[in-house]
């Protein structure tokens, strides 16, 4: 009975860097080091992907403590606490996509408000883009205040 032995491309890497220089040039192999005269390139480690963006949920957390500084000026709550934005997305690479309205269509900061919190967003480190949405559906109502902004305006 005769065994069938296969080489396997490794086997025969490790075969033929054991071999002298001289025949690895013979055999038309390019040769590396002192006497072959080439060197291979170096290889750059890759960065782990999350060491060139921010921890997405820590950057969501700055991004509601500044949402928490924007007030419609017409009710002393923060708009966070009112409930005016529906809906926060921190993105990779730090673009945030925020959904928001305003407490009715005809209301006075419609036209400086969002502006107001996209340069805010835009200014906190790791944000890279901000894209804003100022939408009217469904319509705000004070049940989307938080517990706090009811306490904060004495209907609790």
């Amino acid at each position: 009975m005769t065994e069938k032995t296969e080489v396997t491309d490794a086997e025969r890497q490790t075969t033929e860097s054991h071999q002298p220089e001289a025949q690895q040039a013979e055999a038309g192999k390019p040769v590396f080091g002192e006497h072959g005269g080439q060197q291979p390139e170096p290889i750059e480690a890759a960065a782990p992907p999350s060491a060139h963006r921010p921890d997405l949920k820590q950057l969501e957390e700055k991004i509601i403590e500044v949402l928490k500084t924007v007030y419609d000026p017409e009710i002393p709550v923060n708009i966070w606490e009112l409930g005016l934005v529906y809906h926060l997305d921190v993105a990779p690479l730090g673009i945030v996509n925020i959904q928001m309205t305003l407490t009715s269509p005809s209301c006075p900061v419609a036209e400086s408000l969002p502006p107001e919190v996209e340069a805010k967003v835009r200014s906190i480190s790791g944000v890279t883009d901000v894209n804003l949405e100022l939408v009217w559906d469904p319509p705000w109502s004070m049940d989307k205040m938080s517990e706090a902004a009811r306490l904060q305006l004495g209907l609790l």
